[in-house]
């Protein structure tokens, strides 16, 4: 019995202290571990790989359980001197804001593992590290707490995603995407990091905490502001620079396609969360003006640009970025019904976003082309295939009990007691969401059969329906029962906007 008791304490205690670390480090061992395994042992690593990335989830939930959502204070927090004398620390912790998205980081990895498991012939084990390292890479990303830190692993990501872009993408234009994809990226952080600087030596710290309730005069946080801008609007991406997007989505293999589509789109609005926002208040209140105006016309400018598109997986990346933008008016509102309604939608288009890219693999795997033009009467041959299609393309339109509807829902709340016309306005976006997702569905799934190009009695099989199944309950369950996941995030949300004072 005492041996019990002193058990039930060690748990409670690596809970309390080290519970994130073994959450960002695990797949980190396992990519270690692959490492040193012959490369012929193809099931040994696939199975070291996959098991690796559902232990790191099945700790992430762990943090969920645990997690106290009456208090608006890190926890989980660990706290060690990194570099001495310059008080810039290893400082990570966990709140109401970023726990969810860590979840949806060890969600998908697993998911990008299975996507790859007999479609990735070239360089397996090397594939599987690129995925395990990013994980760990992406969860310190949104649990770190001192500004450097977070630039660090914020530019590190792109490492690991050049890679899976460059070498194991599809098409003969990888290499060219690759480059665009890190270089638009990495060129408009070099202006984050010289606001990082200036405001490390403004301030002598670089502690989220501290710079919480730091001051800066409004013309130091209009500059800095911008400097942080430059980096998270090529991230999330704004109009005029997400071109790097479509292409990035096209190039990508369908594991990058959902890992770029799931979590880096949302590196850039987590930044204004976390940073922006809270930091500069003043300089938020002067651009949202500019965020707003900017957002509008990305909403309106991709979703009538989707409709245009031949590319199925162009269409969905299009659509991201309208979806993306609308998260971005809610941010702006500054209250909590929007930036509620924000986090919502950066979940729900991480699950609905990237099953349609899965969606889209699976057509690629099994008849070798995305262009449009081949596809039809797919409900012929792929029944099964078409009813999850649908369920996905439901959510994509934001189709009332579905995950979007809850999150737009509340950002156009949100935003309505700010800006009635620039609600209106991105109101058109859901109108044109529904036109160009009720198109995409049609073209495939109905019309005309082709059996010149597409093979019959091809529906999915066991692994990518246990595949598709999470998503669809995930999709479902934000829709229906919200209240768990609002409950988490309001205290968070609440304190965050005291301390911009909005």
């Amino acid at each position: 019995m005492p041996l019990l008791c002193l058990f039930k304490k060690l748990i409670k205690l690596m809970i309390n202290s080290s519970l994130i670390l073994f959450v960002a480090f695990t797949p980190l061992v396992g990519a270690i571990i692959l490492f040193f395994i012959p490369n012929e042992k193809i099931r040994l690593i696939r199975s070291i790989a996959f098991t690796t990335s559902l232990i790191t989830f099945l700790f992430s939930l762990l943090l969920w359980l645990e997690f106290d959502y009456s208090t608006a204070k890190f926890q989980f927090v660990n706290n060690v001197n990194w570099l001495p004398f310059s008080n810039i620390n290893f400082y990570i912790g966990v709140d109401g804001i970023s726990i969810f998205f860590i979840i949806l980081t060890t969600f998908l990895i697993p998911v990008c593992i299975l996507v790859g498991w007999s479609t990735v012939k070239n360089y397996l084990k090397q594939y599987l590290i690129a995925f395990l390292v990013l994980e760990t890479l992406m969860i310190f990303v949104f649990c770190t707490l001192d500004l450097l830190l977070f630039y660090l692993f914020f530019e590190s990501v792109l490492i690991p995603m050049f890679l899976i872009i460059g070498i194991w993408g599809s098409r003969e234009r990888k290499i060219r995407a690759a480059y665009q994809f890190f270089l638009y990226t990495l060129f408009g952080s070099v202006f984050m990091l010289l606001a990082i600087l200036f405001i490390y030596f403004q301030t002598g710290t670089t502690d989220l905490q501290i710079l919480y309730t730091t001051e800066f005069t409004v013309q130091r946080q209009i500059i800095l502001w911008l400097a942080f801008f430059a980096s998270f609007a090529v991230k999330v991406p704004m109009v005029p620079v997400h071109i790097w997007l479509p292409e990035a989505h096209v190039e990508a293999p369908t594991a990058g396609s959902v890992i770029l589509a799931g979590i880096l789109l949302k590196l850039g609005s987590y930044g204004f969360l976390r940073f922006s926002i809270p930091i500069f208040p003043e300089a938020t209140l002067y651009f949202t003006p500019l965020i707003y105006t900017m957002s509008v016309i990305a909403i309106i400018y991709t979703s009538l640009t989707t409709l245009s598109q031949i590319d199925l997986k162009k269409i969905i990346a299009y659509s991201s970025v309208a979806h993306m933008n609308f998260v971005t008016i809610g941010l702006f509102s500054l209250n909590i019904q929007g930036i509620e309604g924000s986090l919502l939608l950066m979940l729900s288009h991480g699950l609905v976003s990237s099953a349609l890219f899965l969606c889209v693999g699976a057509l690629y795997d099994r008849h070798k082309t995305r262009l449009i033009q081949y596809y039809g009467g797919c409900v012929q041959t792929m029944p099964l295939f078409s009813l999850f299609f649908l369920i996905f393309t439901l959510g994509n339109l934001s189709l009332p009990g579905t995950s979007s509807f809850v999150g737009e829902f509340l950002i156009l709340v949100g935003s309505f007691q700010s800006n009635t016309m620039i609600t209106t306005l991105a109101a058109t976006g859901m109108v044109l969401g529904a036109a160009y997702s009720l198109w995409l569905y049609n073209r495939v799934i109905f019309g005309p059969f082709k059996p010149n190009f597409i093979n019959r009695f091809s529906d999915l099989n066991r692994r990518e329906v246990m595949m598709f199944l999470p998503f669809i309950i995930g999709i479902f369950w934000i829709g229906i029962y919200p209240e768990i996941f609002l409950r988490v995030m309001h205290i968070s949300v609440s304190a965050l906007i005291q301390h911009g004072n909005y």
